[in-house]
């Protein structure tokens, strides 16, 4: 029975879980605006500027109460301004607003915080650099060329003017000074300008007007670069008791107590260039920074000059905005107040509802659940009445696929027995004529190539009848006690020919002389045959194959060690599966020997198992039980080694291992070169033989026997055809068709495919992979001949289309194939270099971007020409075209054309259409 509890409804408690999300949602505060913190550092300006631009910022942030704000005052100190703005970024803030004190110090850290993400806002005075994100503060060479407008209307005639500067390194005192100059150059009033480095702050500009008392002696007028100079200034003249008025003009325009705005309506100084501290300018930027919205990278704040006439109007202004903003302060006070008080209530009843909802939500799930359970049981009983329907189903369809695959079975079993009388009676007539009757080396060879096949198909029919026997049948085994190492001599007996002719070294190791072991005659020999024949297959010439045994604890081991490529931990571990095929790039099999071997062990209460390494080994490990307790009575039969039985059983072993002898290539019995090259791509040693052999007699044959080596082939010699397998080691006939077809080198070349893989969608497959033909196994010889005679036909019609006749002021056609891009680019680049005399192979090779013999051979192979045959015949054609169009004398036309002299010229034309240039020129205007 199915558990209730599995197919227990979850709806309800998802229900009730969002129910508890969204309440617990409104109890928290939604929040209004994004929370930023915002570091300000500054440096600039006396106490009063630094307190008003700091005022502005707070006002402005007043509107955006959730904004953490962190200041420091470096004083005018810039490195520790530095410091502090390092300490700022070290506390992590979105966005810093920066006011240098110089120009140059602070470059350094602002690329430092730019580098870090954040945003940086200069405000009052730029570093040296541009690197930062936007910059407020007022355009101060407009303010000293305004100062300096506003200085000449007040004063008439030829004056003495003084110019108190701020420090030299700072932006805002170099801008002004320019300014200012360049207001008093234009109007040539001024009799002589004196200045002096007041460095903005009240004590330095004290020190230098007492060094330089008698300059003010005879001053007219004074402008100071900010207003807490320009006081320093009245104060020094008052002191001095001068009879004469100085007009005093400064900078700043500050309200409060000690500022501009005071100063000119005390009539201490005359006027004040406003100079807009942009505190409240750089907050707004500020956000539409951080809010990602537009906003100006150089914001310049508008200035004017306030003296009598306007400075009551001014403090004003600024005593109303004073105002507002404690009307503001208050009410936002007031605001957190009701805020807290909303707080503190919605805490309350948010409680209350929860309880309310939590008591109503339970006593519905329990009702819910009550309901639900009645349901879930009665689904319950439907679902086990179905699972209980389908089981009867699955055992009354098992038992009818059990016999499907039992007379599946049969059928292979009895069609694999009906294979060997057909191969019987072919062997006995191919080995008669081998043996008796006269043929020639051709002849011969073909038949020792067919006996040798059937063998192998013998030793396949077997092996898939030992295969049905074991599986299907129960098959149980005959031992009898017998000398194991006779039985391994025999069986490497039989390979000892094929060991000396490949220089193996093929040997058994064993302290023992002797080894009785019990074992199933005509079953075992076929493990030894399997492992030893497998070995020869991937065991290089010169190598070895050892087997050692070794008897321990009441075990027989038996090791057959080879120096081969050996295999991956991967291919290993499945290397024993029934139809498994390791992608070694050597040799295929069926996919059952090694399977066959490990049942045949186990039958025997033995194991097997393999080590190997890549490249280098591989060592398979049988081990058997001595004596008899492990074996049941019916396994145990009296029989002895049959040397006969077994060389009969070797000769299907070590046919395939056997080499035909080839019958002869082409370069063998024909001296003279062949028209057109074909590359064979084959891993069948045997199947290369023979198409090598046949189609040598018509075409110069090239081979390869696996994907890699066919590639390299197919770019080294550019053969007129490729035939090649589908299943190939290392690169299958269909990647390396799409990889040639899709290089230029080698895209013009016609493929013919030739496979055992003979289903619809293999072909569709192959055709997709841009073959030219597709041929399945077995084929018919004169098919695949008259297959390769059309398609090297067709290639020749392509070339003679190529090939013709083309007006030189024609365009070559656009294609999409490879082929015709090729061509091209080639005759493109030579009619567009048909004037350089100096062409040659090696500059169209750089341009197309081939080597020079690919080039050679493709355009061979596409055109039919060499490539100076073509050149000169473009060349001939062109200078043909001028001849009859163009008004040109035939010296021009010689150089045109690419000739060095018209003799030459006309040595090459008459030599081509049998007239010089001139006669030809008057025959075609006649």
């Amino acid at each position: 029975m199915l558990s209730a509890s599995y197919y227990f409804n979850r709806k309800p408690f998802c229900l009730l879980a969002g129910i508890l999300c969204l309440l617990i949602a409104s109890c928290r505060d939604q929040k209004q605006n994004q929370v930023y913190t915002i570091g300000f550092s500054q440096c600039v300006g006396n106490d009063l500027w630094r307190k008003t631009m700091l005022d502005e910022m707070k006002m402005e942030l007043s509107l955006h109460p959730d904004v953490k704000f962190v200041y420091t005052d470096a004083r005018g100190n810039s490195s520790r301004q530095v410091a502090q703005v390092r300490q700022i970024l070290q506390k992590g803030v979105d966005l810093l607003i920066i006011s240098p004190n110089e120009a140059q110090p602070l470059n350094i850290v602002v690329k430092e915080t730019l580098a870090k993400g954040i945003p940086v806002v200069v405000i009052d005075r730029k570093t040296s650099s541009n690197d930062f994100t936007a910059y407020v503060g007022a355009d101060n060479y407009q303010i000293g060329k305004m100062a300096g407008n506003y200085f000449i209307s007040k004063n008439k005639g030829q004056i003495n003017a003084l110019e108190i500067t701020g420090s030299p390194a700072s932006s805002p005192a170099i801008e002004r000074a320019k300014g200012f100059a360049d207001a008093l150059t234009a109007a040539k009033r001024i009799r002589k300008l004196y200045k002096l480095n007041g460095n903005w702050t009240q004590n330095s500009a004290d020190r230098a007007l007492s060094r330089h008392k008698d300059m003010l002696k005879s001053v007219d007028a004074i402008f100071a670069h900010n207003d807490v100079m320009a006081a320093s200034a009245r104060r020094t003249l008052e002191v001095m008791n001068l009879n004469r008025p100085i007009f005093i003009l400064g900078v700043d325009g500050l309200p409060g107590a000690g500022g501009g705005l005071e100063m000119i309506a005390n009539k201490m100084i005359q006027a004040s260039v406003l100079y807009p501290t942009g505190g409240k300018e750089a907050v707004q930027t500020a956000f539409r920074i951080l809010n990602r919205e537009r906003f100006e990278k150089v914001s310049i704040l508008r200035s004017l000059v306030i003296d009598s006439t306007n400075v009551q109007l001014m403090q004003m202004q600024w005593e109303r905005i004073n105002s507002q903003q404690k009307d503001i302060e208050r009410q936002q006070y007031l605001l957190e107040e009701q805020r807290a008080i909303y707080k503190s209530q919605a805490t309350v009843l948010n409680i209350v509802i929860i309880m309310l909802v939590l008591v109503v939500v339970t006593g519905g799930l329990a009702f819910y659940f009550l309901m639900e359970n009645r349901k879930i049981n009665r689904s319950l009983e439907a679902k086990n009445d179905h699972i209980l329907q389908q089981r009867n189903e699955l055992i009354e369809m098992s038992a009818r696929a059990e016999m499907a695959t039992e007379a599946k079975l049969n059928f292979f079993t009895n069609i694999s027995h009906e294979f060997r009388t057909p191969l019987t009676l072919m062997l006995g007539p191919i080995e008669d004529l081998i043996h008796t009757a006269k043929l020639n080396n051709d002849q011969l060879g073909f038949l020792k190539l067919a006996h040798k096949n059937i063998f192998i198909l013998m030793k396949l029919v077997n092996q898939l009848l030992d295969y049905r026997k074991i599986e299907y049948d129960n098959q149980t085994i005959h031992a009898s006690p017998n000398n194991i190492i006779d039985l391994i001599n025999e069986v490497i007996g039989n390979f000892r020919h094929i060991a000396h002719k490949r220089n193996i070294d093929l040997r058994l190791f064993s302290q023992e002389k002797e080894c009785t072991v019990w074992f199933d005659i005509n079953m075992l020999d076929k493990v030894f045959f399997n492992l030893i024949s497998n070995a020869f297959k991937f065991v290089g010439d010169g190598g070895h194959i050892f087997i050692h045994l070794h008897v321990y604890n009441n075990t027989v081991q038996i090791d057959v060690e080879d120096n081969g490529i050996g295999m991956t931990s991967d291919q290993a571990t499945h290397i024993f599966e029934h139809f498994y095929q390791a992608d070694n790039g050597l040799s295929k099999g069926s996919g059952l020997g090694l399977a066959l071997t490990r049942e045949i062990i186990q039958l025997h209460h033995g194991s097997i198992t393999v080590k190997s390494i890549k490249w280098q080994s591989t060592v398979f490990t049988i081990k058997l039980p001595l004596g008899e307790k492990h074996l049941k009575e019916d396994e145990k039969f009296e029989q002895v080694i049959d040397p006969k039985g077994i060389s009969e059983q070797a000769s299907q072993y070590f046919a395939e291992l056997e080499t035909t002898t080839s019958t002869g290539t082409p370069t063998d019995n024909f001296k003279e070169p062949r028209e057109h090259s074909i590359l064979i791509i084959e891993d069948n040693n045997d199947l290369l033989h023979l198409l090598s052999s046949k189609l040598g007699e018509h075409y110069e044959i090239y081979t390869a026997m696996n994907g890699r080596s066919g590639v390299n082939e197919a770019f080294e010699n550019v053969p007129d055809l490729i035939i090649s397998d589908v299943v190939l080691p290392e690169l299958s006939g269909r990647e390396l068709t799409e990889r040639l077809k899709s290089d230029i080198r080698t895209s013009h070349i016609p493929i013919i495919l030739l496979t055992a893989q003979i289903s619809l969608e293999h072909q569709i497959a192959g055709m997709k992979a841009m073959a030219d033909a597709y041929m399945t196994k077995p084929f018919n010889f004169p098919f695949l001949l008259e297959t390769i005679t059309n398609l090297l036909r067709n290639r020749h019609i392509l070339k003679e289309h190529y090939t013709s006749e083309i007006k030189t002021n024609d365009r070559l056609p656009v294609s999409k194939t490879l082929d015709k891009k090729f061509i091209n680019d080639f005759a493109g680049y030579i009619e567009q270099n048909l004037s350089n005399e100096h062409l040659n192979v090696e500059d169209i090779s750089k341009a197309i971007g081939v080597s020079r013999i690919q080039l050679y051979r493709k355009v061979k192979a596409l055109l039919g020409y060499n490539i100076t045959d073509y050149i000169m015949n473009r060349r001939l054609k062109k200078a043909q075209y001028l001849l009859t169009n163009e008004d040109h004398t035939i010296s021009m036309i010689t150089y045109m054309v690419g000739f060095s002299t018209p003799n030459y010229f006309s040595t090459v034309f008459k030599a081509k259409y049998g007239c010089t240039p001139t006669e030809y020129k008057k025959q075609q205007r006649t």
